[in-house]
């Protein structure tokens, strides 16, 4: 009787075992597969276009899609232009890291980089708003801006391959409103800030780094053409920190009409870059 009592008892244990176990991992696998589908549909809607009026992007997203766009591996050229820095070293006005330094603060602080910031921020602005004129105005203002003809070649050059890259590969709704609303040239500035504002990136993050991918890129020409060392190069960059901070700002608060350089030699410098006998750079 013992030995019977004690198989009879063994049993049911068993059973209730195999029984709780099967229960655990299918509820186990069911709310995995709960969990799986929720993290794919989040990732899926980070990575979804936004339309303009969106609420912004999750700050991961925003990074992620800003180093992609102003990387030097962006396919957009921008390697093959110095903003005329190739004639400025060869006239002597450039010739070592102190002076490359002070051109750029010129060149950001009251040149074309604080004239694009500017052009950013109102593009950016237009399309958060929807406003189809305020796009075109601040479109034509941009195309017509540039100082020279190598300038124009490199801003209309580097705008249009950042559409069409972009288009195809976060594509959104801003900038299929920008085609229709100019039919222009495009100045990367503009098509920069409609791609962060159609993306929800707000201005106040992209524009900081849009300086920043403008700088490093003049300051790798430099680096090229005088030449420096990557260290050097490095150096430059980290000194330019606070002016691109303070264009920034400034271009945040400037209206469109009041948009505006004062820094003459570099806009001579992309004119004799034209007629400049050897040439690395396209500007």
């Amino acid at each position: 009787m013992a030995i019977t009592t004690a198989r009879a008892t063994a049993t049911p244990i068993i059973t209730m075992t195999a029984i709780t176990t099967t229960t655990t991992t299918a509820t186990i696998t069911a709310m995995t597969k709960a969990l799986l589908r929720s993290a794919a549909r989040k990732r899926g809607k980070a990575v979804l276009p936004r339309k303009a009026g969106e609420d912004a992007a999750p700050d991961g997203a925003a990074l992620y899609r800003l180093m992609a766009w102003l990387s030097p591996a962006y396919p957009i050229g921008a390697f093959s232009y110095s903003s005329g820095i190739e004639w400025a070293v060869e006239a002597g006005d450039i010739k070592d890291a102190a002076t490359l330094r002070e051109w750029l603060e010129v060149s950001l602080g009251e040149g074309g980089g604080s004239c694009d910031a500017v052009f950013f921020v109102h593009a950016h602005r237009a399309i958060a708003a929807r406003d189809d004129a305020a796009l075109r105005a601040v479109a034509e203002l941009a195309a017509a801006f540039v100082p020279s003809k190598e300038r124009f070649l490199e801003t209309k050059a580097q705008g249009g391959a950042f559409l069409a890259t972009t288009q195809a590969a976060w594509p959104c709704a801003a900038l299929t409103r920008l085609a229709g609303a100019w039919k222009g040239a495009v100045a990367l500035p503009v098509a920069v800030g409609v791609a962060c504002a159609g993306h929800g990136i707000v201005c106040e993050t992209a524009l900081p780094a849009f300086l920043h991918a403008l700088a490093a890129n003049w300051i790798s020409a430099g680096v090229r053409l005088i030449p420096l060392g990557q260290t050097d190069g490095q150096r430059v960059l980290a000194a330019l920190e606070s002016t691109v901070a303070a264009a920034s700002t400034r271009a945040l608060a400037t209206p469109l009409e009041e948009v505006g350089s004062a820094a003459f030699r570099a806009d001579l410098a992309s004119m004799r870059h034209e007629t400049q006998y050897t040439r690395l750079f396209r500007s």
